[in-house]
């Protein structure tokens, strides 16, 4: 059995190297900052290193030498193997934090690229619940696109939520300990161990994200720990019958639903490209009309941070309506869908009502200005 202690070591290095990050930003900043201040999602007044995903990638390695014990031999190639898995869209990821040049389709490309080696090392889907649909993906060739489509996508969906300080890390680290609590219940160790050193490092980085922002996670961290909970959610499902493929849907919904909407939003709605930044996402109307309105002209001097910060409860609240249900109702299909179903009526009802200026009172923060 495990001890505490060593997934408090796992915070720590990640802490460690985050607090480096920052304190050396002077050297390295002109390279890694996000001093792009004028684009349309940007919510921050200064440049900020985006390498926040190297202490989360430096935790996670720890809890491999950490966590990694002669009696496991499960544990002690299924980790490294997810690493070399991680790779490619780790490194594209780090590479557009440093470059500011790796387009979102080469990402994506990336992202599929570590979901094929996964699949490759492990398997993928082969069952959905259905059974005309598991007959068709008891062909590799389908198993391998679906697998491949569905890991890419999610892997690349973490990064559309990543705009708040502390909303994509908090989000990510429900999510990991939902799967871990699901891998302990069917007696799946060696995903409860990696998950739960994810959550551990996520919580290292966590410090210096929330809430002031001194490190984003940037796209490398984004997209490592979305491919990481995308990969772990599938092998949960593929390693343990018991456990519905719909929970692998449900565990990482509001990140996938906050995709597929903002698709349909830009195509349908809006007519522009699908790859078009915009600063309409869920968490971009809460901090402009639910947050920053709360603030008047003799408060701008708190906006910059206290704004951004107040932000995230919001989504950290919206996550688990989905996610709790989909926790406890891990092994039924029904459940699962009625989960994801409340969450996208939640999330519709929400961005309808932000959208069209009609913000509901009772969420409305109290004025600053007032306690002053």
């Amino acid at each position: 059995m495990t001890f505490p202690w060593q997934y408090l070591y796992i915070s720590v290095v990640a802490f460690m190297v985050g607090g480096l990050i920052v304190f050396s930003e002077r050297w390295h900043g002109r390279y890694t900052g996000d001093y792009d201040l004028n684009k349309p999602q940007a919510s921050h007044k200064k440049s900020t290193p985006r390498i926040g995903g190297l202490a989360v990638f430096a935790g996670t390695l720890a809890g491999l030498l950490v966590l990694g014990r002669p009696d496991n031999m499960t544990l002690n190639w299924l980790w490294p193997a997810l690493f070399v898995a991680s790779m490619p869209v780790f490194v594209a990821g780090i590479l557009e934090d440093i470059t500011k040049d790796i387009g979102a389709g080469k990402r994506l490309l990336a992202a599929f690229l570590s979901a094929a080696i996964a699949w490759w090392f492990f398997g993928g889907v082969s069952r959905v619940s259905i059974d005309v649909f598991n007959y068709i993906l008891g062909f590799w060739p389908i198993s391998l696109i679906f697998t491949v489509i569905a890991v890419g996508g999610c892997t690349h969906a973490l990064n559309i939520v990543d705009g708040m300080n502390g909303l994509a890390g908090m989000v990510a680290m429900l999510m990991a300990t939902s799967i871990a609590l699901v891998a302990y219940q069917v007696d799946d160790l060696a995903i409860f161990a990696i998950a739960l050193a994810m959550a551990s490092s996520i919580i290292g980085f966590f410090v210096w994200n929330f809430p002031y922002g001194r490190v984003f996670l940037g796209d490398g961290g984004a997209y490592f720990i979305g491919f990481m909970l995308a990969e772990l959610a599938v092998l949960l499902v593929v390693r343990n019958p018991s456990v519905s493929p719909f929970y692998a849907l449900a565990v990482l919904f509001y990140p996938v639903f906050e995709t597929l909407f903002s698709i349909w939003r830009r195509r349908f709605k809006r007519g522009v490209p699908v790859d078009q930044p915009d600063a309409l996402h869920l968490h971009q109307l809460i901090f402009r009309r639910l947050v920053r309105v709360t603030f008047n002209r003799k408060g701008q001097g708190m906006v910059p941070v206290m704004c951004n910060a107040l932000t995230s409860p919001y989504l950290w609240v919206l996550t688990l309506i989905g996610l709790i249900p989909a926790t406890y109702y891990w092994d039924n299909p029904l459940a699962l869908c009625i989960s994801m179903l409340v969450f996208a009526s939640v999330y519709i009802w929400l961005y309808s009502r932000l959208v069209a200026w009609r913000c509901p009172r009772w969420l409305l923060l109290p004025s600053v200005s007032r306690r002053r």
